[in-house]
């Protein structure tokens, strides 16, 4: 973390911006207060990179309005319920809220929107102390009703209120809290762990679109595993990923494996650092990153104790999948995204027949095929999974992988293998057959395609002489 005079600077800073600094003076001009508040306060004191630009006032939302509309390029109201009002100003975004002193009734956590008239009121109704920090503008006075600046400096979470109280509020705090772990890299204070303990249950009270949000937040952080750990830990991953706990099985005495648990953090920790490494700069990969972390949940449903000692798992690829897929709905993900990590999962093992004997080419093209398009995702998973200590396999798995992403890029080169395609399309099988449109042209189609695979192209004569050959004695 940068030095106390660094963030001082950074502050400083940021209070300058023309969109910060723009519309402060327009608020002073018309006698309302306005400050920073939260989020950007925090980052810009630990020397993070300041994206949101959130701001607070005694303003009412058409008191906000009317000052803002002369200075924005464009300003929107859709938050207008809750006291929040966006604008377009100089190529940036800034919300502006009223001050806040909500009432929750602690039973439905929805809570009864007022408004309030003090910035000190505002900042302690907030999940975080850290989060519960302001700077006055323009005069750039830092507001700290909490402590919130000592959590910064100590790298703590702590809640401004009890923290029963503040979970009470809104249990979908206590997932920030555990996003906030991986984000920030803190550490939260015994009480608000012991409150995540006692009330995890109550996390079944958020809806399932907030619970995605957070979750999704936590996992595209840099470095997530913390944040899964303090989930698991805690009990909250038992109600919204129920799947992760289960993978800390049991051993007996007779029967050993590995933990299937930590396997499959250090998996995404792999995930990410080849992520990191293949495509730098880019967003985080959230498919990715849900399939590194559940690719192994078939493993507790599959499990069997086989004589000898060895523990199999026999087809938990396929149960995986079929478990992510469930999961994943109730999480309400998008169906592109819960098909993409259920794919990803089932594909999960096929690499590793590739380490038994030399694969065909035809058995490379099938592998690129059933990828499709998330054959550059499926190489990272593949690699990821290797994370045993023996350095002799490892590199022996390396080494095979290595090879088969050779032999991909090479047939690739010769034969397009991204756009794999029969010799024949449908409208040349049908003029050579004398077919109109039906299931037999799907066959034929069919049966090109597995000779594509197999042998690579064959050439519109010698396609069309096999197809007249497969025709022939089909009939």
């Amino acid at each position: 973390m940068q030095s106390v005079a660094e963030s001082l600077k950074a502050l400083a800073e940021l209070a300058g911006r023309p969109p910060v600094s723009v519309v402060a003076q327009a608020f002073a001009d018309a006698g309302h207060e306005l400050a920073l508040v939260g989020g950007p306060v925090r980052d810009a004191f630990l020397g993070r990179p300041v994206h949101d630009l959130d701001l607070t006032t005694d303003a009412t939302p058409d008191e906000i309005l009317a000052i803002i509309a002369p200075l924005a390029d464009a300003h929107w109201d859709i938050g207008r319920a809750y006291g929040t009002i966006g604008a377009r100003i100089g190529g940036e975004t800034v919300e502006i809220t009223t001050y806040r002193s909500d009432v929750y009734d602690q039973v439905t956590r929805k809570p009864s929107v007022e408004f309030g008239t003090s910035l000190e009121a505002d900042l302690l109704r907030r999940d975080f102390t850290v989060n519960a920090l302001a700077l006055k503008l323009p005069e750039q006075v830092l507001v700290d009703p909490s402590g919130g600046m000592d959590d910064l400096l100590a790298q703590t979470l702590r809640t401004p209120s009890t923290p029963e109280v503040s979970f009470g509020d809104d249990p979908l705090r206590m997932l920030r809290a555990v996003r906030f772990t991986a984000q920030l890299g803190f550490q939260a204070d015994t009480e608000t762990l012991a409150a995540l303990t006692d009330m995890a249950p109550r996390i079944e009270n958020i809806s399932a679109e907030r619970v995605n949000e957070e979750l999704s937040k936590l996992l595209r952080s840099p470095k997530p595993r913390r944040g899964v750990e303090l989930l698991t830990s805690s009990g909250l991953a038992a109600y919204v990923l129920p799947e992760v706990p289960a993978l800390r099985l049991e051993t007996d005495e007779h029967h050993h494996h590995k933990d299937v648990y930590q396997h499959s953090l250090t998996v995404l920790d792999q995930a990410i650092d080849l992520e990191n490494e293949r495509f730098p700069g880019e967003e985080p990969d959230l498919t990715l990153r849900l399939a590194a972390v559940l690719h192994d949940i078939g493993k507790p449903a599959t499990r069997k104790l086989e004589p000898g000692g060895v523990v199999s798992f026999y087809h938990h690829d396929v149960v995986g999948s079929k478990l992510a897929k469930k999961r994943l709905r109730a999480l309400r993900y998008d169906n592109d995204t819960i098909a993409d990590v259920a794919r990803l999962i089932e594909l999960h093992l096929r690499f590793f027949g590739y380490t038994d004997g030399a694969w065909t080419d035809s058995a490379v093209r099938r592998y690129v095929r059933d990828a499709g398009p998330l054959l550059e995702r499926l190489h990272i998973l593949v690699r990821a999974d290797v994370t045993t200590r023996n350095r002799r396999k490892a590199d022996q798995l390396a080494f095979a992988y290595d090879d088969l992403e050779a032999r991909i890029a090479e047939l690739a080169e010769q034969e397009e293998l991204d756009s794999t395609r029969p010799d024949l399309d449908g409208e040349q099988i049908m003029s050579i057959l004398n077919l109109k449109p039906s299931r037999e042209v799907g066959e034929a189609y069919r049966f090109l395609l597995e000779l594509r695979l197999e042998e690579g192209p064959l050439g519109e004569a010698e396609a069309t002489r096999r197809l007249l050959a497969w025709w022939s004695a089909r009939a």
